[in-house]
């Protein structure tokens, strides 16, 4: 058996995780990350599918541990490249099928549920219900002859859950009793100690919120967070409030979440966003997407006075259910300053127990550790300190250095009996970036040229060449954007056209007809001169016309 993550090892997102035996292969998620900051007009980055692709008769199913994005984000861009069956849990299913929908792709679905016991090539997996911030997260059990694995995907332990449903420790335990050779563990809290809170303490300080709160109530949180929401709109009942929803995944979610029962209120509990201004200010309370700052989102649009129906006024309370993801905290910051230049009142997680994490904590991955008793161990699902931290946790709990294994995307790890052996490099695992429609044909020289205009803007030199003589047919132009101020600096532009003049003079000297050894020139000349006048390196942009 070999266990090949292609992503989520040493990031934060993009997870994917073969499992192989023999001729057969299993894929385990199949998400995307965003994009870093210097990954200019990218909108998001999948993984590397070239393994797959190379493999693609081998590959029998899909199997998802649950519906957020770093998990589905990628399943739309395998299936354009591979047809393989695809096994979620019904919410997870459902948003993938709505991905699909906007792709104009379809697939073959099978809906498990916690307890399902299926084979998929030569794989039996048996689906084990866990505790995370969406409804219907899963672990697996997978065995094959090779070997069993046993994967927790995203997970904490929550013993008061407000679905009522309490993560399947007995299970745990039981797999550790038949004994398992492999554990792949969640390792993004692993650098909290303790225990990470029930959803319960959401519960307790919300209520105290929505019993305070004399005006309209807007409440930012994550869209997959179902169980959250639904107690944010029986809270709105019990407190006599209408229920506005703000935000395209949010309704899509809702809609969703309705269809498969997770959500059962009256219709007539329910206002249409465009007729708040009709219910009393303190009959309302608005559940929006834009808890991350993100720029299109509901609540950005109200914070920048564009919402088409809500103009937030004084005394108006917005509540963040939810912690920043890495990357996102400026974002967040800056929509939470022109709330208070509003006059909003403002309650954030880091003040308020009004969020809690999805992920286990120290405590709650040495239960999961002593309950599977795994031979071998890799920390997924993290950045380097995560994992390395998971790594001490393991070997403080007794467990072979040696059999931890601190992997790289790409690297596979080959089960051989009590063995176990890391093969470096087993498969390509680049990012691929996601701009518009092109996937995977933006590379570092497009982002650096990219980050270059960013800093430093772009200067287009336009040369006419007459083709007979060689000579300039006219005056070159230069043309700037991002740079400079061209009226303002026309003794730099005059001698910019100057060193214009000496490449042609140099080029002719050359006795070269070449246009593109000309454009080099003038690309090498300018570039020199513009950062020594200027100490700045804007793309330099020839454009030679043969006349």
């Amino acid at each position: 058996m070999r266990v090949m993550p292609l992503g989520g090892l040493k990031e934060i997102g993009k997870n994917i995780t073969l499992v192989e035996y023999r001729d057969d292969i299993l894929i385990i998620d199949c998400g995307f990350s965003f994009p870093e900051d210097e990954m200019f007009g990218i909108d998001v980055v999948i993984p590397d599918f070239t393994y797959l692709k190379e493999n693609m008769e081998r590959i029998k199913g899909l199997i998802i541990t649950h519906g957020h994005e770093d998990h589905i984000g990628g399943v739309p861009f395998l299936l354009k490249e591979i047809n393989v069956p695809v096994y979620a849990p019904p919410l997870a299913m459902g948003l993938i099928r709505n991905k699909l929908k906007e792709h104009g792709l379809a697939m073959e679905e099978h809906v498990i549920g916690a307890g399902d016991i299926f084979n998929v090539g030569a794989f039996k997996v048996e689906a084990i219900h866990t505790n995370h911030s969406i409804a219907d997260a899963m672990a697996y059990s997978i065995k094959c002859p090779g070997g069993h694995l046993v994967h927790t995907g995203d997970f904490k332990i929550d013993y008061s859950p407000l679905d009522g449903k309490r993560i399947d420790l007995a299970k745990f335990a039981q797999l550790g009793q038949e004994g398992v050779d492999v554990l792949l563990c969640d390792s993004t809290n692993v650098l909290r100690p303790g225990y990470t809170p029930s959803e319960r303490v959401v519960v307790d300080s919300m209520n105290e919120i929505f019993a305070k709160t004399e005006k309209r109530l807007i409440i930012a949180t994550f869209s997959s967070n179902i169980y959250r929401i639904k107690y944010f709109m029986e809270a709105s009942i019990k407190y006599g409030r209408k229920i506005a929803i703000s935000g395209r995944s949010m309704e899509n979610v809702l809609t969703l979440a309705r269809e498969l029962g997770y959500v059962n209120l009256p219709e007539s509990a329910f206002v249409d966003i465009r007729k708040i201004g009709n219910i009393p200010d303190a009959n309302i309370t608005i559940i929006t997407t834009g808890s991350q700052g993100e720029p299109m989102s509901a609540l950005t649009r109200m914070a920048n006075d564009s919402h088409r129906a809500v103009k937030l006024k004084s005394g108006d309370t917005v509540v963040f259910s939810s912690s920043p993801i890495p990357g996102n905290a400026k974002a967040v910051t800056n929509i939470v300053n022109k709330l208070y230049e509003k006059k909003v009142n403002v309650f954030l997680s880091d003040f308020v127990d009004i969020h809690v994490s999805g992920h286990a904590c120290k405590e709650e991955l040495k239960l999961i550790h002593s309950l599977v008793k795994p031979r071998f161990f890799i920390p997924a699902h993290g950045e380097y300190r995560h994992l390395r931290e998971h790594a001490r946790l393991a070997e403080s709990m007794g467990m072979d250095r040696g059999n931890i294994f601190v992997m790289n995307n790409g690297d596979a790890l080959r089960i051989t009996g009590k063995q176990a052996k890391v093969e470096p490099a087993a498969a390509p695992a680049e990012d691929v970036l996601v701009d518009g429609y092109g996937v995977g044909d933006v590379g570092n020289v497009v982002l650096r040229d990219r980050k270059q205009l960013s800093e430093s803007g772009l200067i287009v030199i336009a040369v006419s060449i007459d083709s007979n003589s060689g000579l300039l047919a006219a005056r070159p132009e230069l043309i700037t954007r991002g740079f400079i101020y061209v009226k303002e600096n026309m003794p730099l532009i005059n001698e910019a056209t100057e060193v214009v003049y000496e490449s042609i003079d140099k080029w002719n000297n050359l006795g070269s007809e070449d246009i593109n050894a000309l454009k080099s020139i003038i690309k090498d000349d300018m570039r020199g001169f513009i950062y020594k006048k200027t100490r700045r390196s804007p793309v330099i942009l020839p454009v030679i016309m043969d006349i």
